[in-house]
């Protein structure tokens, strides 16, 4: 399979601060990595003058990096890279900014991502609506736009941002959509918000039995009040229109342009069914994508998981640009308003929550729960299960020990998803088993002023436990979860792990959680290429590595952490391809022909981005 795309054209350009500056009177900065064997073969890309984080070693920026035929060439000092620039070399200015290795968001949804997106689904995200009636007025439109009779779809409501301080109902938008079914999922993507018309299709009335793990809310009355929750989504989900092909390979396109925007480089698509495998290796094979996807098979309640895998393994793909080798299992809710978290001690108000396996009772789920991950570990498939409350995590990490203890194989690196409430008893027996977590830290900023009244302030406070799983010897990739969070900002993540205040608030939830910028990044990086099994080939920028790597619009490391989330990404590189360039609407003069007979091909008169 071949990787490189045909329609992705390579930008040349220089972000630089006068015409006519020669490269070799520019001086250089610490080393982060050994300088030896770098030869003379001349760059494809050089970037220099900034701070450039290797991710190996220490923890001390270079100058500058050199890419050579889509792997890092060199990284050291500006002056000793200036030999490697030709005629051909791209080369950039950073004027101080940093660079790191691309993120390696390990739990993503990239289809939902895109097809979560206008035109194809409403924004209904707190950046785009406040309160239910102007969700309301975009459902109104919608209807009048789509014609009776057709879906309106909506993504991203969050009760806590929703200026009537409550859960929406079918009332709210009943008398706009009267002849429209409408399904607007909320931002955790485990309550769905659906209208009369919805239930009507549906057949969910006063007397429908939701499956095991979901819940039809009910009014005073018994009737269905138009939340859904977890799996009796579902109901509705079988009666609604898929998107067609078309719309899915363009969602996909988007989510990609998405992630390029963010720095995201490799991705972990979290739950797929084989068949979609099939339209990654198209768009990738023709150029219409250029990124680097681990797949998650799901394990659904439907269907032979034993034959899902053996057709998998069958798979003839390039493993460093699709890689088909992990299990997904959903085994509970979320400890949200929601409370659906399978939890040992009970949410404040009531309630343990339950799994979300099926089967008709916990017995049941549990043993389904081992044997999915029994039989993806025979078959040489690396697990990660969704497991958000404590008794759930730990249920989780019993299954893993016993595949393990059964058939060997703890090298496959199983890991828990979320993983929020991780007893400390729990964390200590991951790193003794090797077991691995994929946090969440941009939904801890999002979400923390609204849990206290769930969790209680304790629970609260150790939700993502950061400090305490690193301490214990646990490897924690951080994830996006996107579209959860809406937009995949690492540097929002950044923040949050090194403040843990609210978005809302300001107010700090778990100050005894907080870690350094150097674990923080490597969350994003080292440890999610070990997730990945590819820690060898990427994750960081040392010779011989891909050159995967993201320039953040300012220095990392003298940036104040509550200011961190405001960085914007001015660069992406993917095996050495520029797949995003927020200069390039900006004005592109030629060089002097003193600059050019140095490389500098090309010029911008201004640093990327900031005036």
């Amino acid at each position: 399979m071949t990787a490189r795309p045909k329609n992705v054209r390579r930008r040349r350009f220089l972000q630089g601060i006068g015409a006519g500056v020669a490269l070799g009177a520019l001086g250089g900065t610490a080393e982060a990595a050994a300088r030896p064997g770098i030869g003379h073969a001349k760059a494809d890309l050089l970037l220099y003058n900034g701070s450039v984080l290797t991710l190996h070693g220490a923890f001390v920026p270079a100058a500058a990096i050199a890419v050579k035929d889509g792997v890092v060439q060199a990284v050291g000092r500006t002056r000793e890279l200036r030999r490697l620039v030709g005629s051909r070399t791209e080369v950039v200015n950073l004027r101080g900014r940093t660079v790191m290795p691309g993120v390696n968001d390990g739990h993503f949804h990239p289809l939902s991502l895109g097809t979560g997106q206008p035109p194809l689904t409403l924004d209904l995200s707190r950046g785009a609506v406040g309160s239910i009636a102007e969700i309301r007025d975009l459902v109104a439109e919608a209807a009048r736009d789509k014609g009776p009779g057709v879906w309106i779809r909506g993504f991203g409501w969050d009760q806590g941002y929703l200026a009537e301080g409550r859960y929406p109902t079918r009332h709210d938008i009943d008398a706009v959509s009267a002849d429209n079914p409408a399904a607007l999922r909320e931002w955790s993507g485990h309550a769905l918000w659906v209208n009369s018309k919805a239930l009507e299709l549906a057949g969910i009335t006063r007397d429908t039995q939701p499956p095991l793990g979901g819940e039809i809310v009910k009014d005073a009355d018994g009737e269905p009040t138009g939340l859904l929750l977890e799996g009796a989504a579902g109901l509705v989900n079988a009666v609604m229109p898929d998107f067609t092909e078309e719309e899915k390979r363009q969602g996909l396109r988007m989510a990609v342009d998405i992630m390029h925007q963010h720095g995201i480089t490799s991705v972990t698509d979290a739950g797929i069914e084989l068949g979609s495998v099939q339209r990654y290796q198209e768009m990738l094979e023709s150029g219409d994508i250029r990124q680097r996807c681990t797949i998650m098979i799901a394990a659904s309640r439907a269907g032979d998981l034993r034959q899902t895998l053996l057709a998998a393994r069958g798979l003839r793909t390039d493993p460093r640009w699709l890689n088909v080798s992990q299990v997904k299992i959903f085994a509970d809710g979320v400890p949200t308003q929601a409370r659906t978290a399978w939890v040992c001690e009970p949410y404040v108000g009531g309630g343990h929550g339950g799994l979300t396996l099926p089967g008709n009772s916990v017995e049941e789920q549990l043993s389904i729960l081992g044997d999915w991950v029994m039989t993806a570990h025979e078959l040489g498939f690396q697990v990660g299960a969704h497991a958000t409350g404590d008794r759930t995590i730990h249920a989780v990490i019993d299954a893993y020990a016993a595949a393990v203890e059964r058939f060997g194989g703890a090298g496959l690196r199983h890991y828990v998803i979320h993983g929020d409430l991780t007893s400390p008893a729990d964390l200590r027996r991951m790193a003794r088993l090797g077991f691995a977590a994929s946090f969440n830290p941009q939904i801890k900023r999002s979400l923390s002023h609204q849990l206290v009244d769930v969790l209680g302030r304790e629970r609260t406070n150790y939700q993502w436990p950061y400090r305490t799983a690193l301490s214990s010897g646990v490897s924690v990739a951080s994830a996006s979860d996107s579209p959860v969070v809406g937009m995949p900002n690492f540097c929002e993540g950044l923040t949050a792990m090194l403040t843990r205040r609210s978005l809302a608030t300001g107010e700090v939830f778990g100050a005894e959680e907080i870690i350094g910028l150097r674990q923080a990044l490597a969350t994003y990086t080292t440890a999610g290429a070990w997730q990945d099994h590819a820690e060898d080939w990427k994750g960081s920028l040392t010779r011989g590595r891909v050159a995967d790597l993201v320039v953040v619009g300012g220095n990392l490391l003298r940036t104040p952490a509550e200011e961190i989330v405001n960085l914007p990404i001015d660069m992406t590189v993917v095996g050495g391809e520029v797949v995003y360039d927020a200069a390039t609407h900006k004005r592109v003069r030629t060089a002097s022909a003193a600059a050019a007979s140095s490389g500098l091909a090309r010029y911008l008169s201004t640093g990327c981005c900031h005036g």
